[in-house]
């Protein structure tokens, strides 16, 4: 398949997505690691870099290679990448599940039976699918039709569950919208940007949750939102998805409000921050990233 005329133009955009991605994977994952965590957040105080990133941006890294190679997602590429990734630095923070589909693809498994074997053959419905679209979502912006389906295949290489499939569409498609809606923001749209990812996200829990997502006023305190949504406290697509909608909703206009909030929904802090990040940065624009976090996150390796 050859890639599209603009290719060019796609990569621009999925890069600010990664930019936006990967600052908020290093940004949410050092509150994990600060004394006196709330105060911190709470008095927006920024941890010393360097920051490091996780599993979260090499897994988007290898997405974002993908694509810039060929245009689209190559499951068996893809795979490879991941695994390759994977072997060469593990102490990211992969989760259980995805190790051991790593490490399989890494010993010449084929990706499809290691992905559909796992949890006793449901597959799984984490949120890693959710984690590492956002640039997808950027680079076919233009396409609908093809956000949906490029996200979910490039879930199924490690979620071969309905749900963590469901979760990679529904971020891909908010970050589609948030780049088509640059420039354009007004007071609804944030309301708008749920009935287009409620309109494209199969049915099940995760939609479930972003339809009362939808619901919940976005001036809420954030713990009444965590209450009502989750955190990603279970590591899944339902408890995780739903939330990070809910934080790019109400900041659409400010990468560095969009963060300050979904780190306080504290849970799996590096994977909503990533999530969020690399929607955001899509409406927001660049301008809106703080330099010095740009300054403290380490340097992406390609």
């Amino acid at each position: 398949m050859s890639t599209p005329v603009d290719h060019d133009e796609r990569m621009a955009r999925s890069k600010l997505s990664l930019a936006g991605l990967s600052i908020g994977d290093a940004f949410g994952e050092q509150f994990f690691r600060l004394p006196e965590v709330e105060y911190a957040i709470k008095s927006h105080y920024s941890p010393l870099p360097p920051w490091p990133y996780t599993d979260d941006t090499e897994m988007a890294l290898a997405i974002f290679e993908v694509l810039r190679q060929e245009g689209r997602v190559d499951q068996d590429a893809l795979a490879i990448r991941f695994a390759r990734r994977y072997a060469k630095n593990p102490g990211r923070g992969y989760g259980a599940t995805a190790l051991g589909i790593l490490e399989s693809i890494g010993e010449g498994l084929y990706w499809r039976e290691v992905s559909s074997a796992a949890f006793d053959g449901m597959g799984s419905m984490g949120n890693g699918g959710a984690m590492r679209v956002a640039p997808l979502g950027a680079y076919f912006a233009d396409d609908l039709k093809a956000v949906v389906e490029q996200a979910r295949l490039s879930a199924e290489v490690t979620h071969a569950h309905a749900e963590g499939q469901a979760g990679a569409i529904a971020v891909a498609v908010a970050a589609a919208f948030a780049w088509n809606v640059r420039g354009k923001l007004t007071a609804q749209t944030g309301t708008q940007l749920f009935e287009y990812a409620l309109a494209h996200t199969p049915p099940g829990e995760t939609h479930d949750g972003i339809l009362k997502a939808a619901g919940l006023p976005r001036d809420l305190s954030v713990p009444t939102a965590v209450h009502h949504l989750g955190n990603g406290s279970r590591v899944i697509s339902q408890d995780t998805v739903p939330f990070c909608l809910w934080c790019a909703a109400r900041h659409l206009d400010s990468y560095r409000d969009a963060l300050w909030t979904t780190v306080s929904g504290l849970g799996d802090r590096d994977t909503t921050c990533a999530i969020v990040g690399g929607i955001v940065a899509l409406s927001a624009g660049e301008k809106t990233i703080p330099g010095e976090w740009l300054q403290a996150r380490e340097p992406l390796q390609w």
